[in-house]
């Protein structure tokens, strides 16, 4: 399979086992390892399919024209290209596994959620995989759970379960009944015209006709010359825009299996993603966990099989004949998404012909109503090849002879076919408004049935059996048909099946009600022509649109009503022209027929959506994440939500967020920006660049995160104060601080903090507890936020925040203990402090008498503090010798020889308090190592601590080499993670990220971007 030549070999590489390797010389352009491998499978038993694939441009020979094996080389040990991008283990046991997949599969790495197969794993593998778990591990597993279980994740996650719980337990699923309510929670659809749901309104709306007439040039060419002059030969149809368009890549297709897929059941695969993220289920997201989803759909004819894959003899040949069977075939177009998206309830195709996508719906009621499902994708899809292509008309067929569908008109005369997919996701009403879902519409009422035999043909409509299935729905529903105000029928405009339809209504009704013309009734294929499979799902979305816009669209081409059909004796009357449908004092309700080929029927009765109940409006900005695949494709969905924000400007923005973070896939691109409203959100997201939206990519592991808390000088006026009145977690942490100092300080600290009065800061007795209070609140609302630190530093009085989470101080102690350190340090003589753009060591030899070194900032900046006439004598000195030298905002000279009278009177106070030996690693900006369990519980350390020179690069550089991750300041200003940067070097594996910015008018962005 285009391979011009090729030859299978064991190998032995490495001392690894034994293996089969393929060497490859393409014919043309190289097929896809994943191709090679399932062609070779469908032919050979699977321990005869080679587990590596090499590529080579000639097979070397040997002087006698054999083939010579010595120069073949050892297949490469690097991880191949997947789908799936690479992800660190995420702890101890799946490091174990990802390390024995690569040994085993001979690569040089294997991420947490590598599966085994699509890395060349085979079942012989898979044994020796499983004795190798039991020789390290000490577990005993077969190789039929590496085949369940095929990723170290999943086979950790496997191992982690008790002996006695081996099995996954049953996802908890809420009880069906047989008359539940269905929601329909989201619709997702592609038309002619029309790219999305959306799109379809405004055509609706508009009353167009989307059936495209082709000229010459615009017809495919492979439409031969004598159909394009035939005058019967009508040019038009209802086409789709790019049905060839699609990301392979995204659901971890390859390219060669891609080429050969139907587009319908590619374009059903995407818009069965898109409806779960358009209902806040995205696969693998935090609302889908515990969800078992159903899948009922169905397609059309494979005509892409007959005009383009078997015209290509060199794509079959690429990836084999039975891939190419199971992208074409019928059969697996539900199966193929339940894979993909990893779906596990119910997946049926169901093939009814015209009628397909209305009875999956039903059927998938059905589902939900059994309690076989949570949830249910339902619909359709129909794409015809070549799509640019008419029909000959003939005179009494189905067919239109000039492209239009006129439902209902005295000009009908038959419809056109089109292109188009339409998909609803649905679950049982109860659950969806426990869930919070967003409801659409709700169906009260389906049914379906067959005509049987008594009609006049297998493709003839039938009054009974169409007047049956209405009535079925109708009595399932539990109304009366008098409350029904619109039908979307089957209308196909045809001269027996428009008549044969209203007669069928109209029997149905009658027996419920004599009145006449309280019904309005239309059909979207008059504005599409006949979607075939898609049809019944098309109607159903158009009904619901028009529930919601209180508007039913026009049907268009309609003038005059049929002369066949006495409306006037009838429920119904064709709905011409936009009409009003507002909501009133009781849901409105609707009806919408689907009739197939072959006698089978469908109807289902559809009601408003109840009102929703108003969410609470959340204060403050709101942090919005967006995640994609690729660079790209991020930036297009913050377009479309941009746009979406733009045309709904009431949203609760809160709400948006929230179904953003929870119902969305992370993917490795991710856009951030956060904002008050959705006005604001739109345009943010619109700019080319804004202080409030950040983009980058998530790293192959989570980091760890190491909390870093700084000193004084960081502080600013009001400093946490819209975090307090916006974060409940930060308001609380700082609210238990200030409990703690009840009747210590001798003015309101809260009051201090807040004030807008810059010189309410300055003191250093209010300034050291209030930079506790804040560092320590917002170190509880990181970790509220499942943010845990596995280590922590301190930047002189924020070692004490560090202390007090790790455990060394009780929180009541330790804030005392900042307070009287600051008082104290206070009541010292003033004194001034000096940074100098020089590195420690080159400074502490040129100190003056009576200046100390203060803090070791960074290998190329320090501080300096004394006296202040020393200190400005110095300055002096050092700008004479071209060395930059900047006077700091200080009262005192901190952590200087000025400071020893405090150090006894401190020790004392901290010999009150129990101290334990940290929980936690705290990198010591006194001794620029690990603070010890002994240094911990001395009392003397701490008493020292506030005399001895902060040395935070000493620390940092240590902390840079022994805990490399997220390095996040949690206080005032970005200066620790400035600091941090500039001990950086490329490959040291540390992001510094700051909490809050310079002033609080930016403090809620700058923690939510954080």
């Amino acid at each position: 399979p285009g391979v011009r030549n090729c030859a299978v070999i064991g190998r032995s590489d490495g001392g690894g086992e034994a293996r089969l390797v393929a060497y490859v010389v393409a014919a043309g352009d190289a097929p896809g390892v994943s191709d090679l491998r399932t062609h070779v499978g469908a032919s050979l038993p699977e321990f005869m399919v080679p587990s590596a694939f090499v590529f080579m441009d000639t097979l070397p020979l040997t002087v006698n024209g054999k083939l010579d094996r010595a120069a073949l080389p050892a297949p490469a040990s690097l991880r191949p290209e997947l789908a799936q991008v690479y992800l660190e283990p995420a702890d101890a046991q799946e490091a174990l596994l990802c390390a024995l997949f690569a040994e085993q599969l001979q690569l040089d790495r294997v991420g947490r959620l590598d599966n085994f197969f699509e890395l060349g794993g085979s079942s012989l593998a898979a044994t020796a995989l499983a004795a190798g778990i039991k020789e390290r591990n000490g577990i005993e597993i077969s190789a039929a759970q590496v085949f369940n279980q095929p990723t170290p994740a999943g086979l950790a996650a496997f191992l982690r379960r008790d002996a006695a719980d081996a099995a996954p337990a049953a996802a908890e699923r809420r009880e069906g009944s047989g008359r539940d309510a269905i929601a329909i929670v989201a619709m997702s659809g592609r038309f002619p015209g029309a790219r999305d749901v959306e799109a379809l309104w405004d055509n609706l709306r508009g009353g167009v006709d989307a059936v495209r007439a082709f000229t010459d040039a615009e017809l495919d060419p492979s439409i031969p010359q004598s159909l394009r002059d035939d005058p019967a030969y009508v040019k038009a149809r209802a086409v789709m825009d790019d049905p060839d368009k699609f990301d392979a890549a995204f659901f971890g297709i390859s390219p060669r299996e891609a080429e050969v897929m139907d587009p319908q059941q590619r374009v059903f695969l995407e818009l069965c993603w898109d409806c779960l993220e358009r209902g806040g289920y995205a696969p693998e997201s935090q609302n889908m966990s515990g969800m078992t989803v159903g899948v009922f759909g169905g397609m059309h004819v494979g005509s892409y099989l007959r005009y383009h894959v078997r015209a290509n003899a060199g794509a079959v040949d690429r990836v084999g004949e039975l891939a190419v069977m199971l992208a074409n075939e019928k059969d697996y177009i539900a199966t193929r998404v339940a894979h993909r998206l990893d779906l596990t309830g119910p997946a049926v195709s169901v093939h009814t012909a015209c009628s397909t996508s209305l009875v999956a719906v039903v059927q998938a009621v059905n589902s939900l109503r059994a309690g076989q499902c949570d949830m249910a994708l339902a619909g359709g899809v129909s794409i015809n090849c070549p799509p640019n292509s008419g029909y000959l008309y003939e005179e009494g067929a189905i067919l239109s002879p000039d492209g239009h569908t006129r439902t209902f008109d005295a000009d009908a005369r038959g419809t056109v076919f089109g292109d188009g997919a339409a998909i609803v996701l649905l679950k049982r009403l109860a659950d969806a408004q426990a869930d919070g879902d967003p409801i659409l519409a709700v169906i009260r009422g389906v049914a379906i049935n067959n005509d049987g035999a008594h009609k006049a043909s297998f493709t003839a409509p039938s009054v009974d059996g169409q007047a049956t299935v209405i009535g079925a729905a109708l009595a399932d529903a539990g109304v009366q048909a008098r409350d029904i105000s619109y039908v979307e029928a089957h209308g196909t405009a045809t001269p027996i099946g428009d008549p044969i339809e209203i007669e069928a209504l109209t029997q149905a009704y009658r027996r419920h009600t004599a009145e006449t013309a309280f019904c309005r009734i239309g059909s979207i294929k008059s504005n599409l022509g006949h979607l075939v499979t898609a049809a019944g799902g098309a109607g159903l979305i158009k009904t619901v649109l028009a529930l919601n816009h209180e508007v039913i669209p026009p049907t268009v081409h309609f003038r005059t009503p049929n002369p066949k059909i006495d409306f006037d004796s009838t429920p119904f009357v064709v709905n011409g022209t936009a009409t009003p449908w507002p909501r009133g004092d009781a849901p409105r309700l609707a009806g919408i027929s689907s009739f197939g080929f072959g006698g089978t029927n469908a109807h289902v009765i559809v009601e408003e959506a109840p009102a929703r109940p108003v969410s609470e409006t959340a204060p403050g900005r709101q942090l919005l994440v967006l995640s994609a695949r690729t660079p790209d494709a991020v930036q297009e969905g913050a377009k479309r939500l941009a746009d979406h924000l733009a045309a709904h400007p009431d949203l609760n923005l809160a709400d948006v967020a929230y179904t953003l973070r929870t119902g969305r896939k992370p993917m490795r691109e991710r856009l951030c920006v956060t904002a008050h409203d959705a006005a604001e959100a739109a345009a943010i997201l619109r700019a080319e660049s804004s202080a409030f939206k950040l983009q980058g990519k998530t790293g192959a592991r989570v980091p760890p995160v190491v909390f870093m808390f700084p000193g004084q000088a960081a502080q600013y006026t009001a400093m946490g104060s819209v975090l307090y009145d916006a974060q409940p977690a930060f308001r609380a942490a700082f609210d238990e601080c200030l409990a703690a100092l009840d009747g210590v300080l001798p003015f309101p600290l809260k009051d201090r903090i807040f004030s807008e009065q810059a010189a309410s800061l300055e003191p250093t007795a209010v300034t050291q507890p209030a930079l506790f209070c804040i560092e320590y609140a917002l170190a509880k609302f990181w970790m509220s936020l499942g943010v845990q630190p596995v280590a922590l530093i301190g930047h002189s009085v924020g070692e004490f925040v560090a202390a007090t989470l790790a455990g060394v101080f009780e929180l009541r102690d330790a804030i005392r203990l900042v307070a009287r350190r600051g008082a104290l340090m206070q009541s010292l003589p003033a004194g001034s402090m000096l940074a100098v753009r020089l590195g420690a060591a080159q400074l502490e030899t040129r100190l003056p008498e009576g200046v100390c070194l203060a803090a070791e900032n960074s290998p190329v900046m320090s501080v300096v503090a004394g006296p202040t006439e020393r200190i400005e004598a110095f300055r002096a000195v050092l700008e004479t010798e071209g060395v930059s030298a900047k006077l700091l905002q200080t009262s005192h000279a901190f952590h200087s020889s000025m400071m020893d009278p405090a150090v006894a009177p401190f020790e004392a106070e901290v010999r009150t308090c129990r101290l334990a030996a940290p929980a936690l690693p705290i990198f010591s900006t006194v001794t620029g190592n690990v603070l010890t369990d002994a240094q911990a519980c001395d009392p003397a350390y701490w008493a020292q601590h506030l005399r001895e020179p902060v040395r935070f690069s000493r620390a940092l550089q240590r902390m840079v080499k022994e805990a490399p991750g997220i390095f996040l300041e949690a206080g005032p200003r970005t200066t620790l993670a400035t600091l941090t940067r500039q001990h950086l070097k490329a490959g040291d594996g540390v992001v510094p990220v700051a909490s809050l910015a310079d002033g609080p008018g930016a403090e809620a962005a700058q923690v939510l971007l954080a």
